[in-house]
C-alpha cells in the first residue's frame, strides 16, 4: 500500500485506505472538511460508548482495538512517526464518511451502501475516530473465573451418542449477528439445534474426537458444544478476552501422551494474550502475554494480538501466530498439568493473520498480509522453512491442498487485494515453496476470503466476498484442480437479494460444497445456505429461515477434526 499525498482540500470518494491512493493536503489549520476544527470535535458519554461499540463490531479487527493497524491503516488522531497515511484528523469527518460509505477495492466493505450502517452511525463514527483511542482494561484468571461456567459436568454428559444421526456429517454453522451457531444435519440438511454463543463468533473448532465445537467469539467467549446431547447443546462457556478470533484443542496422541480433547486453547486479541483452558470444562489454567518487539524494526507492540492457532497432529504442540510482532510461537502443552509450558519463539514475518497445514501435516503455511507474503513453518524441526512472496494481501483462510499432475502437491491462497490465486508447491525439489502459477480471478481486484478443495473433489471454491463490485460478491468461482482452467461461476440466485457469497464447506464425503449467502440482519429472506454437487457444480439444495440471520462461515466435524481443507 501506498501513502497518501495531501492536495488542497478535494476530499472525494478517497479510495485508499486500502488501496488505490489519492488523497487532500493538510491545510494550515486542520477542519472536519465541513467547516468545523477537528480539536473541536467531541462527543456525549452516550454517543462515545456507541461509538466505541461500533468500532469494535464493524472496524476493530482489521483495525486493531487501539487502531495502530494491521489487515488496515491505523485510525488515530495524528499519524504515528513514520507512517505513510495520514491522521484521522487530517483526513476529516466528510472523507472518513466516504471510506466508510464506499468501501474501496483493497477489501474495505462499503458499511454504507450495503445498508448494514446508517449515516447517521458513519457520521458517529467518522467523529469518534478524531478522538485518541479508549485505554483496554487488563484481564487476569480471576475476571475469567467469574465468567466460567459449567452447565452441564462432565459425569453427567451421554457416554454415547443420544440420537441416531451422523453426527460426523453435521454442520456448524455461525450466525454471526444473532450471536448463536445452527447446528445442520449434513445428511438430511434438517436445523438440529440453535445454540447461544458469544457475539459475532469468528470460528467453530472441532475436538479432536470430533464430540465437540469449540466457538470464540468477536467478544472474547469461548463456548463448548456438545454435539452428542440430544439436541446438540452448549455445555460450558467462559469469557477469556474481550476481543479474540481463535480457538483450537489439543489433537496429539502418541509416545509423548494422550492429549485427545485434553486442552484447549484461546488466542486474544484484546487483551493481547492467549489462554490454556480445561478441554471438557474450559476451566481457565494459564495466561501468557504475547505483547513483544516486532522481527522488522524491534518496536515494542503492547498490542501483539493473537491472529491464529492450528493444533499438531504430529507432537503435543499448537502454532500460535502472533500478528504485530511477526513471530510463531510453538506452545508445548505437554507439561501442562506439571504446571510447565514450553515455548519456542519463531522470528517469522509482520503481520501474521489465517493459514493451515500442509497434506503432510508437518508444515504450516501463514499469511503475513500485510506484507503480501506466505510464512512456511516447519513444525517438526521447529524452523521457518520459508518465506514466499504471493500477491498483494493474501488471505487464504485455511488455504486449500491439491494434487496436480503437473506441478505435484499444491497450497493454495487467494488474496483481498488483487484477483490472483497463488499456487504453491508443497513437495521436496527446485520449487518446493515457490509460486508455480498464479490463477486469475475475471474482473477487478481481489476480495477473496476463502478457498476450498477436498481429498475426493477435483475443483477448487473461491470466493470473493469482499470485493467492491457487488456482482463479483455475489459469485463464485470453481477451478479444475487438473486443468488449473476456470469451470464455471456460480452466482447467487436472484431470488436472494443483497447477498454476498461467503465461505466453502464441503461435506464429509466430498461431494457437497456449502456456501453462505451472507445478507441483512433484518432481512431473512437475504439469508441462505447454498448446497452445490460437487461433480456437476449445480444447486441442490437451497435452506432458509427465519432463524438464519447473517451465516457466515460453516464448519463441518469430520473435515475441521481432521483438518481436511
Amino acid at each position: 500500500m501506498k501513502g497518501y499525498r495531501l492536495v488542497g482540500l478535494a476530499l472525494g470518494l478517497l479510495l485508499g485506505a486500502w488501496g488505490l491512493v489519492i488523497g487532500c493536503r493538510q491545510p494550515e489549520s486542520a477542519s472536519d472538511g465541513q467547516g468545523v476544527p477537528a480539536e473541536a470535535i467531541s462527543l456525549t458519554e452516550e454517543e462515545f460508548a456507541r461509538a466505541k461499540q461500533l468500532f469494535f463490531n464493524y472496524c476493530a479487527g482489521c483495525h486493531g482495538t487501539t487502531r495502530r493497524g494491521a489487515t488496515g491503516p491505523h485510525l488515530l488522531p495524528e499519524a504515528p512517526e513514520g507512517s505513510t497515511y495520514p491522521g484521522t484528523r487530517q483526513l476529516g469527518t466528510a472523507a472518513i464518511k466516504a471510506f466508510i460509505t464506499n468501501g474501496t477495492p483493497g477489501g474495505m466493505p462499503d458499511w454504507g451502501r450495503q445498508g448494514i450502517l446508517s449515516e447517521e452511525e458513519i457520521d458517529l463514527l467518522a467523529r469518534f475516530l478524531q478522538l485518541p483511542p479508549p485505554p483496554i482494561p487488563p484481564m487476569n484468571l480471576e475476571d475469567m473465573r467469574a465468567s466460567w461456567k459449567v452447565h452441564v459436568p462432565v459425569e453427567q454428559r451421554p457416554t454415547r451418542p443420544q440420537h441416531n444421526r451422523n453426527w460426523r456429517n453435521f454442520f456448524g454453522v455461525v450466525l454471526r449477528d444473532a450471536g448463536k451457531v445452527a447446528i445442520i444435519d449434513g445428511d438430511t440438511k434438517e436445523l438440529v439445534s440453535i445454540v447461544n454463543t458469544g457475539f459475532a463468533v469468528h470460528i467453530l473448532r472441532s475436538s479432536a474426537s470430533g464430540r465437540y465445537f469449540y466457538s470464540v467469539g468477536r467478544d472474547g467467549k469461548v463456548t463448548l458444544i456438545d454435539l452428542w446431547m440430544d439436541p446438540p447443546q452448549m455445555v460450558a462457556e467462559i469469557k477469556g478476552a474481550y476481543d479474540a478470533r481463535s480457538v483450537d484443542v489439543s489433537k496429539y496422541k502418541g509416545p509423548k501422551g494422550d492429549f485427545i480433547d485434553k486442552y484447549a486453547i484461546l488466542g486474544g486479541y484484546n487483551p493481547p494474550h492467549f489462554v490454556i483452558l480445561d478441554g471438557l470444562t474450559l476451566e481457565p489454567l494459564k495466561i501468557i502475554r504475547t505483547s513483544g518487539y516486532d522481527v522488522n524494526e524491534g518496536a515494542f507492540y503492547d498490542e501483539a494480538r493473537v491472529a491464529s492457532i492450528v493444533a499438531s497432529h504430529h507432537d503435543p504442540l499448537w502454532v500460535v501466530n502472533v500478528k504485530e510482532t511477526g513471530q510463531i510461537w510453538l506452545v508445548d502443552y505437554s507439561g501442562v498439568a506439571q504446571g510447565k509450558v514450553s515455548i519456542d519463539v519463531l522470528k517469522a514475518e509482520q503481520f501474521l493473520h489465517d493459514g493451515g497445514w500442509d497434506h503432510t501435516k508437518r508444515y504450516f503455511l501463514v499469511a503475513a498480509n500485510n506484507k503480501n507474503k506466505v510464512v512456511v513453518v516447519d513444525v517438526q524441526e521447529k524452523e521457518v522453512e520459508a518465506i514466499v512472496e504471493t500477491g498483494r494481501r493474501p488471505h487464504p483462510g485455511r488455504g486449500a491442498n491439491f494434487y496436480n499432475p503437473t506441478y505435484g502437491h499444491l497450497w493454495a491462497t487467494g488474496h483481498l487485494g488483487d484477483n490472483t490465486i497463488a499456487l504453491i508447491a508443497t513437495d521436496p525439489g527446485p520449487n518446493q515453496w515457490k509460486v508455480v502459477k498464479k490463477l486469475e480471478l475475471p474482473g477487478v481486484g481481489g476480495g477473496t476470503l476463502f478457498i476450498k478443495t477436498h481429498p475426493k473433489s477435483r475443483h477448487l471454491w473461491v470466493d470473493r466476498t469482499l470485493n467492491n463490485d457487488p456482482e463479483l460478491q455475489r459469485t463464485i468461482y470453481v477451478f479444475d484442480t487438473e486443468t488449473l482452467e476456470l469451470v464455471k461461476e456460480l452466482k447467487i440466485p436472484e431470488s436472494i437479494p443483497n447477498a454476498r457469497a461467503v465461505h466453502l464447506e464441503f461435506n464429509q464425503n466430498g461431494d457437497e460444497v456449502w456456501v453462505s449467502a451472507w445478507g441483512r440482519k433484518d432481512d431473512p429472506s437475504t439469508n441462505a445456505i447454498l448446497i452445490y454437487d460437487d461433480r456437476t457444480l449445480e444447486l441442490k439444495q437451497v435452506i432458509q429461515g427465519d432463524w438464519l440471520i447473517t451465516p457466515t462461515g460453516k464448519f463441518n466435524v469430520y473435515n475441521t477434526a481432521n483438518d481436511i481443507y
